[in-house]
């Protein structure tokens, strides 16, 4: 085992604050016995900072509409070829109940960019989930900072919003019409406004590099996040990317590992892509870090819809046979699942102050958002 790889990681695992090389460095572990040791260490972390309960969050994606034309999404507004629909309120209750009778303690609700429902309207379907005794996350990306805090009113729990990439030059390229300024400047709202907020990375984007990466896990850290979804990049073929390669599953799973490392208590999801990449693509990552899984409670008839990649996995499967399948997974690695919403447990997150935490990451390398 390299000298440096042993030092970074003794380091990352006690806890201390660790720069930009050391963490190239973990990322950058070789095949064998130190990719091994990042993943033991994750793990070890994993269960002393948040126990051994694997957190069900059921997902509604309630609408494949989007407005935005992000160029590794199939979801982007320019993709003619995918057959778009909307959920109806009553549908994304019928769903929400059924996760209620499954046990999920969350329930995720997830989009496009879909400027259709209201503020007003997902607000009230906030409450009419929150009165089910479930926690709700919200996913439906960038929106005025009054929305989000009448949805914190009506009793929303958590919020995702992946920043995707801290690189600006790499975001503004793969994000016409939008920047990541804008993107740090909602998630520091979020904070704001209580939320348990979510963030997280694309690993694998053409022309991303490892130090990339490492600026991605120190933007978590600067934001203190308490959720964390990292993914591999999937190209989808109706996209600008549908030409190069998928992201790696091996650096996927030792960006996750570094993750637990630096945010010891956060909730780290194995994620869907990862299984989508390899049959036991989440075991390892509940093995190397991860706690929560995302079952899918979109209706069958419209999952294949939900087009972010191709060839996602269980899009046949009913929920009550998803979650069947997932507890036969998750108690077959020693785990168990955990019970009600699984809220985040460790120090009370800050809210970052725009211009000075986030302001580190950005200049990093002396780039400038355009």
């Amino acid at each position: 085992m390299r000298r440096e790889f042993r030092r970074a990681l003794t380091a990352a695992a006690a806890g201390r604050l660790v720069g930009r090389e050391e963490i190239i460095t973990l990322l950058a572990a070789l095949p064998g016995e130190e990719e091994e040791a990042l993943r033991r260490q994750a793990d070890a972390v994993r269960a002393a900072s948040v126990g051994d309960a694997v957190y069900l969050r059921g997902v509604i994606e309630f609408s494949n509409y989007c407005r935005c034309r992000c160029h590794y999404c199939g979801l982007r507004a320019d993709n003619r070829k995918l057959a778009r629909y909307r959920l109806s309120p009553e549908e994304i209750l019928a769903c929400a109940r059924q996760g209620a009778e499954l046990g999920y303690g969350t329930i995720v609700l997830q989009s496009g960019e879909d400027p259709y429902y209201t503020a007003e309207m997902i607000a009230s379907l906030v409450k009419e989930i929150k009165s089910m005794g479930l926690a709700v996350t919200l996913c439906v990306g960038e929106r005025p900072r009054e929305d989000y805090a009448l949805w914190r009113r009506a009793g929303a729990d958590r919020y995702l919003l992946k920043h995707e990439t801290a690189n600006p030059e790499l975001y503004q390229q793969l994000h016409p019409g939008m920047g990541l300024k804008r993107r740090l400047e909602c998630l520091k709202w979020l904070k704001e406004l209580g939320y348990q907020v979510g963030s997280g990375n694309i690993v694998g984007l053409p022309g991303q590099s490892l130090a990339d990466l490492a600026d991605d896990l120190l933007l978590l850290r600067e934001l203190k996040v308490e959720m964390a979804g990292i993914g591999p990049f999937i190209p989808h073929p109706e996209t600008p990317l549908g030409g190069y390669p998928a992201g790696d599953l091996g650096l996927t799973l030792r960006v996750l590992a570094v993750a637990r490392l630096l945010l010891p208590f956060a909730h780290l999801p194995a994620t869907t892509a990862v299984g989508t990449l390899a049959p036991d693509g989440r075991q390892r990552a509940l093995q190397g870090g991860a706690n929560v899984i995302m079952p899918n409670l979109t209706p069958p008839g419209y999952r294949e819809r939900y087009q972010i990649y191709p060839n996602k996995i269980c899009i046949n499967e009913r929920p009550e046979d998803c979650r069947s399948c997932l507890e036969a997974m998750v108690t077959g690695i020693g785990r168990y699942l955990g019970r009600g919403p699984g809220h985040f447990q460790g120090v009370k997150q800050d809210a970052p102050r725009h211009g000075e935490r986030f302001g580190s990451i950005l200049n990093l390398k002396g780039r400038k958002e355009n």
